[in-house]
């Protein structure tokens, strides 16, 4: 990484926001990081992974929205990012139904004010979040970012969609290199409380049965493309110094962001049953309810990642196995789940 840049990562006390802000201070850079620190979900946990931060001498964290036009406007002018990297976003398929105001001010306001600024004040790279949803009921598999991508299934993944054409017509009206990243669920330690896994584990700790939305049907089961987190930072890393140019086109690229290898859900849920039964030292099964798929949920995401490989030379390759035991033996530590517990 080009340690005399400087990195605004906003989103800096989500999942991924922390990993890459932490990978970049790690490596020496000067990192900017905003967070509004919303309730959406256990706030301890940003503050926990903010903590983590906070001791680099190059990190500087600002509280606030990126709806917070004035904000945004005086980070760029004060610190005059060089590289951004849009990760905050309210998050959630499901949420967006209940609560479709937030995903307006965040994802389509928010990213609105970052593109304004990346105008006034030229970057060499913005790489935003997009998201897998945005294939929406997508037949053909794997995804290909080719694909036709018109049919959202969700208001969470109509403001991704919405955010990959803005973006499109910022590169080309104003020559900002951008590029979308579309993640492929994203699972790993200190990761989203709201994520299926991360759920499923605190039901079991609390005595409580999980829920299953695949109709109880194992032959046709929900596939899904789980991508673990280091593999999500590594490609933004990657992808940060590699900003799209070109005097005659528009500066504009979107990549997937998967690990190329859909588990079917049962699976990744056993997975997860034997991980948690090593992390704890007793055998861990989950008490389970299934029941018809949800509004805005999708029968299968797999990434074709060939794209991403092309342009930086990589492919996710941690397996849920790997993947899952760090989770697991993250989440027994941290939740103070020693073997004796039941």
């Amino acid at each position: 990484m080009d340690t005399t840049k400087i990195y605004l990562i906003t989103g800096a006390a989500g999942f991924i926001g922390y990993f890459l802000s932490k990978r970049l201070l790690e490596q020496g850079c000067h990192v900017i990081g905003i967070d509004n620190v919303n309730d959406y979900y256990d706030v301890n946990l940003k503050y926990a992974r903010l903590e983590q931060l906070t001791p680099y001498e190059k990190f500087t964290f600002i509280k606030g929205d990126i709806s917070d036009k004035d904000m945004i406007t005086k980070t760029f002018e004060e610190y005059k990012p060089n590289i951004v990297a849009n990760l905050a976003a309210q998050a959630g398929v499901r949420y967006s139904i209940e609560n479709p105001d937030v995903y307006i001010q965040s994802n389509i306001i928010g990213f609105y004010n970052i593109l304004e600024a990346c105008r006034y004040h030229p970057v060499d790279h913005l790489v935003y979040a997009s998201s897998s949803s945005v294939y929406g009921a997508n037949k053909k598999v794997p995804f290909s970012e080719s694909d036709f991508v018109d049919n959202p299934v969700s208001l969470y993944a109509a403001t991704k969609k919405s955010n990959e054409l803005m973006a499109y017509t910022y590169s080309h009206l104003y020559k900002i290199p951008a590029t979308g990243l579309r993640f492929f669920t994203v699972y790993g330690p200190m990761g989203r409380p709201d994520m299926a896994y991360f759920g499923f584990t605190q039901k079991y700790f609390s005595g409580e049965p999980i829920k299953i939305f695949n109709n109880g049907d194992f032959e046709n089961d929900l596939y899904r493309d789980f991508t673990y987190i280091d593999d999500i930072v590594e490609g933004i890393e990657r992808l940060l110094c590699n900003s799209p140019n070109g005097a005659n086109i528009t500066p504009h690229q979107v990549f997937n962001i998967g690990n190329n290898r859909p588990e079917k859900l049962m699976v990744f849920i056993e997975t997860l049953e034997k991980c948690l039964s090593k992390a704890a030292g007793r055998e861990v099964v989950f008490d389970k309810i299934f029941e018809p798929i949800k509004p805005g949920d999708v029968p299968a995401t797999f990434a074709d990642t060939d794209l991403l490989q092309q342009a930086v030379g990589f492919k996710p390759e941690t397996t849920i196995e790997d993947g899952l035991q760090r989770f697991a033996d993250w989440y027994c530590e941290y939740y103070k789940v020693n073997h004796n517990s039941q």
